[in-house]
């Protein structure tokens, strides 16, 4: 019974500090990836402008930004903190 107490108390957050560094981080890459794509907004309702729209930063770029978030992301969860590493 005493070793199961001690477990307990040694259970904390189920990631690492530098984990949720990590994760706050592709968060914000995420963030960064939608903000690109938005716009294209036009002043007049009748008037469309292809250019606008579909440019590389919104067709492109933000969905490859999002995109490399996610997998940051994963690799925020993945990785090994180093006080699991000295265990």
């Amino acid at each position: 019974m005493a070793n199961n107490s001690e477990k307990l108390k040694n259970q904390g957050f189920a990631l690492g500090r530098q984990n949720y560094r990590l994760l706050v981080i592709g968060f914000l890459i995420i963030m960064m990836g939608f903000v690109l794509m938005v716009g294209g907004k036009s002043d007049d309702p009748n008037v469309f402008n292809p250019d606008q729209i579909f440019s590389f930063r919104r067709i492109t770029l933000a969905p490859m930004v999002a995109l490399f978030g996610f997998l940051f992301e994963i690799y925020a969860i993945m990785k090994k903190s180093k006080t699991e590493e000295e265990a």
